[in-house]
């Protein structure tokens, strides 16, 4: 499964529901994400993908989009 499959699969989990925002839609914006599932979803991040994700990492611009944070992840496994 391609990193963008694996982030929506982490969100659906945390959202409880079945859900299909676009690469670039806003996660917090559309509701999606607040400031108190960002922790949930960036724990589900690490587990999903076996890396450790500082606290200084935890805002939301980093973690607004699929996009935007299959970028980070990537940029980490590098």
């Amino acid at each position: 499964m391609e990193v963008e499959g694996r982030i929506l699969k982490v969100l659906q989990n945390i959202k409880g529901t079945d859900i299909h925002p676009g690469e670039n839609d806003s996660l917090f914006e559309s509701g999606l994400l607040d400031s108190f599932a960002l922790t949930d979803f960036v724990a589900g991040l690490e587990e999903e993908f076996d890396m450790t994700i500082p606290d200084s990492d935890l805002s939301a611009r980093k973690f607004d989009t699929i996009r935007r944070v299959a970028s980070y992840i990537s940029a980490k496994a590098s």
